[in-house]
């Protein structure tokens, strides 16, 4: 069995997970990628990837993340688990997805690549359902590592086969959010995505920054703290330069030192 995950903090709660239950027991792949947000046109395409690559360059760029983006090559993850299904016939796959955009877009791109192995290839979508949390309370997680281990071993049951008429029909929808030259992606409900403009976040950003100057890694917190619909901490520094430039923040400090060195504060 082979557990496909969507989120760097997915890994450790699903291994969690294997350990309360060997019947879950397997390798655990992560794609890394946040495929809810930037350029996504000939994804699969060498120009499309080349494309991809720049644009997170630039978001990166002078963040603590600018040298990981040379070790993200879900590319050569989907080769090595292709190698690895025809190399072994009775594998399956497990994908592991939460209502999230980032995780349905993380499931967009690998499935569309694995119709060839339908009937191995399992789906667990924990699509507004309820779980309990550490307090013993009900919840509905938005995302896998909300959830305890030993909830999974309720989870586990919702695993499913992806259908033939999924394979032909979900890549249709992925093409279609991807050419249509969106820079965000919102999960409306289910698995229906729909395309936002970059500065989708733009007013929850501002609401997060105020007219003293205060630390990025605050800003930060203060920002994530205010978003109903989560992005990664690199996007919104990217959208903060943005509104830099359209004269609505000011960022104190020598940008090229990176992010520690900076603060924020609107504009005057």
């Amino acid at each position: 069995m082979i557990h496909v995950v969507f989120d760097h903090a997915n890994v450790a709660i699903l291994q969690g997970a294997i350990e309360i239950d060997e019947t879950l027991q397997g390798n655990i792949i992560e794609i890394k990628d946040d495929y809810m947000v930037g350029p996504l046109g000939a994804i699969y395409e060498t120009e499309g990837y080349q494309e991809r690559n720049q644009w997170w360059e630039g978001v990166l760029q002078n963040s603590p993340y600018q040298d990981q983006l040379a070790i993200v090559d879900d590319k050569l993850t989907v080769h090595q688990l292709l190698t690895t299904l025809d190399e072994n016939p009775e594998e399956e796959v497990w994908l592991w997805m939460a209502q999230n955009a980032h995780d349905v877009c993380g499931y967009y791109w690998l499935m569309t690549q694995l119709k060839e192995y339908a009937g191995r290839i399992h789906v667990l979508y924990l699509n507004n359902l309820p779980f309990i949390n550490e307090k013993g309370q009900i919840f509905y997680p938005v995302y896998l590592h909300e959830i305890q281990p030993k909830e999974f071993l309720k989870a586990k049951k919702l695993a499913r086969p992806i259908t033939l008429s999924e394979f032909e029909v979900d890549p249709d929808e992925w093409k279609k959010i991807a050419t249509e030259g969106s820079m965000v992606r919102f999960l409306e409900g289910g698995k229906k995505l729909v395309g936002k403009e970059e500065n989708f976040f733009d007013k929850e950003i501002l609401a997060g920054v105020t007219g003293d100057a205060q630390k990025l890694n605050k800003v930060i917190q203060n920002i994530l703290g205010k978003l109903k619909v989560k992005t990664g901490d690199a996007f919104i520094v990217h959208r903060l330069k943005s509104l830099v430039v359209l004269g609505k923040v000011e960022i104190i400090g020598n940008i090229e030192k990176g992010w520690k060195d900076w603060s924020v504060k609107l504009a005057n």
